[in-house]
């Protein structure tokens, strides 16, 4: 990508999941610097000596920045100097959220507001923000803190828009196989435990895609977005139930235990909802949601003929491909993850 040709990314949330991923595609390539930028000194230090074992002719390029993004001068202290920011910092954890809601608030809503704020004053490009499926029809406290997280994206794209500015989008993507906290990786110490795979509601259906994935999404996002823009994309889903019987035809049967429902959870979600749909632009392998860019002054818009608002369905776990049991088992061989468990285990 010529565009981070010396070019300086600074990646909030850094030493996450996707951060790591993002590393793993940039840290060869002709970009100048990448920031990482988190609270926890520990991952940071763990990171810093995996890259210098890893990548010894590149960790250079990679400087930490600790902070966090509900302290606005933490955050602006890293932005002198970023041509773009991936904005990945967010408590995730859906019944942590549950517990604590307002510490869900501080991380996602205003934490996200200090980022872009600091973004536009600095003079930043680009910002890709990276939302979830839980912020479509919200029922939990960490979906509903994201969904106002995007809507201050929005505010904020807006804003700076008007001001001839920074470039400000959101993605919105399903569940991330084998990010930290995630359900794959529980199954699997379940199993080399021999203890049975926990499953909340076997026909419970979710989202899968794996974390190169989730950033070619971002990536896609930067190189297509106009201010204000939601990136979806098209994705696979499957049963939890199936999810577990194909992490154990890879692993090794070690029986199930029905647990119920946790605190927040949905039988199924939806990346889309019903009246984005509407608005959406079909850009063959994602979803482009085009920003709501009227103003408040209602009286200088008029509608003839009947008013649509929303299509006919949402886009949902439950009406994308489903995967069966062979499917997910190729889908999570996709992960660096399961690959380098199953070596491991001399599978």
């Amino acid at each position: 990508m010529s565009e981070f040709n010396g070019a300086t990314l600074l990646i909030t949330g850094g030493t996450g999941s996707f951060g790591s991923t993002v590393l793993k595609h940039f840290i060869s390539t002709d970009i100048g610097q990448i920031r990482i930028f988190s609270r926890d000194e520990k991952k940071q230090d763990d990171m810093r000596h995996d890259l210098q074992a890893r990548f010894p002719e590149h960790a250079a390029k990679v400087k930490f920045y600790i902070g966090d993004v509900r302290d606005p001068r933490s955050v602006a202290d890293a932005m002198p100097g970023v041509d773009y920011i991936w904005h990945a910092a967010a408590l995730k954890q859906v019944p942590s959220c549950e517990f604590f809601p307002m510490q869900a608030v501080k991380t996602n809503v205003e934490g996200t507001d200090n980022v872009l704020h600091a973004a536009i004053d600095a003079g930043v490009k680009r910002v890709v923000c990276l939302s979830t499926d839980k912020a479509a029809y919200p029922i939990n406290a960490m979906g509903i803190s994201k969904a106002m997280m995007e809507h201050v994206i929005f505010a904020n794209a807006r804003v700076a828009a008007e001001r001839g500015g920074t470039v400000i989008c959101c993605t919105r993507y399903g569940n991330v196989m084998c990010s930290r906290g995630s359900v794959i990786p529980l199954f699997i110490d379940q199993i080399k435990a021999g203890s049975p795979i926990t499953i909340t509601n076997p026909e419970m259906t979710r989202f899968l895609m794996n974390l190169d994935e989730a950033v070619e999404l971002v990536k896609f996002a930067f190189n297509h977005a106009d201010p204000g823009d939601l990136f979806i994309q098209k994705a696979d889903a499957s049963t939890i139930g199936d999810l577990a019987k194909g992490v154990q035809k890879l692993f090794g049967d070690t029986g199930t235990k029905i647990i119920g429902t946790r605190h927040g959870e949905k039988l199924y979600e939806t990346l889309m909802t019903r009246e984005e749909r509407l608005r959406s632009e079909d850009m063959g392998n994602y979803f482009r949601v085009s920003a709501d860019n009227r103003s408040l002054n209602y009286d200088q818009y008029f509608t003839k003929g009947k008013v649509v608002t929303e299509a006919e369905e949402s886009y949902t776990s439950h009406n994308t491909k489903l995967l069966d049991i062979d499917g997910v088992v190729r889908k999570i061989l996709t992960t660096d993850y399961v690959k380098e468990e199953l070596a491991k285990a001399g599978k």
